[in-house]
């Protein structure tokens, strides 16, 4: 969930909403106590009511913010349609632990979506909506068997979480002169890192050549999904390529290993677009 991008587009617009809201700390300090339990369906109508206080309904909503939040919210919806699909279609997930935790992962993607449509109503603005229909999680026929073979669902469950976390990752920057801020958005954010990592581990066991997190730019799928992963090669780190570094033996692979790379959102949207119908 892009939550980072949301509450820094909200301050480039209304530098005093922290005094709206009682004072920036007070704030920050409520705010933060929802880090633990992002998951939770409590979420949505706890941040609405920070938003209702701060604008009150039907005011301070610019169209640069409304944006934001339904692109956030439209790929919450991707995430959320996959997963209620998957879990809901007998015979394709075997019996054992993967049926609890990707039925954790669905409730957690569902209440990303109730979140930000309770986040955008609050500030009146109109939230985006799809439908089951709205999808073709076959990628136009590159995935056929999504939801009849179980291996490839989750290959496409490990694309989408990767592709989130570097989507998520793309927006930290802004955030860098707001510290409580940024730290309740890389709480959400690790949350859906531990997605991306739990499903990677679910594929290892069954077979495919995957770690829990990227290596290079090597997908553990194939070429269908491989604009998600250009750019994790990257070996240099604020100017500094980390191969050998200081005389030691990181591998290039190691080193593309200790970060997830940002995608823009444009990279996103070219991404996710051939699973819309």
């Amino acid at each position: 969930m892009n939550l980072q991008n949301i509450i820094n587009e909200i301050e480039k617009v209304d530098p005093e909403v922290y005094q709206r809201l009682d004072g920036r700390r007070g704030a920050m300090k409520s705010f933060a106590s929802f880090s633990g339990k992002v998951a939770m369906a409590a979420i949505p109508i706890a941040l609405g009511s920070m938003f209702k206080k701060a604008y009150g309904k039907g005011t301070g909503v610019t169209a640069l913010i409304d944006e934001t939040l339904n692109f956030a919210l439209t790929l919450e919806y991707i995430e959320a349609n996959f997963y209620i699909k998957g879990v809901g279609t007998a015979g394709l997930i075997p019996a054992g632990p993967g049926v609890g935790a990707l039925t954790t992962i669905r409730d957690h993607e569902n209440a990303h979506v109730n979140f930000l449509k309770t986040a955008i109503t609050s500030l009146g603005a109109t939230p985006v909506s799809f439908t089951a229909a709205s999808f073709d999680f076959t990628a136009k026929g590159a995935f056929a068997d999504v939801f009849s073979n179980y291996d490839t669902f989750l290959a496409v469950a490990q694309t989408f979480e990767d592709t989130g976390v570097r989507a998520y990752k793309g927006q930290a920057g802004n955030l860098m002169a707001n510290n409580d801020v940024l730290t309740a958005a890389l709480n959400i954010h690790s949350v859906e890192a531990r997605h991306a990592s739990h499903i990677r581990q679910m594929r290892k066991a069954r077979g495919a050549s995957v770690k829990p997190w990227i290596t290079g730019k090597e997908t553990g799928i194939g070429p269908a999904v491989q604009p998600a992963y250009n750019g994790e090669e990257l070996t240099t780190q604020a100017n500094v390529n980390i191969v050998g570094i200081n005389g030691t033996a990181v591998s290039a692979s190691a080193a593309s290993e200790a970060f997830d790379e940002i995608l823009t959102k444009e990279q996103v949207v070219a991404i996710v677009t051939p699973f819309f119908a």
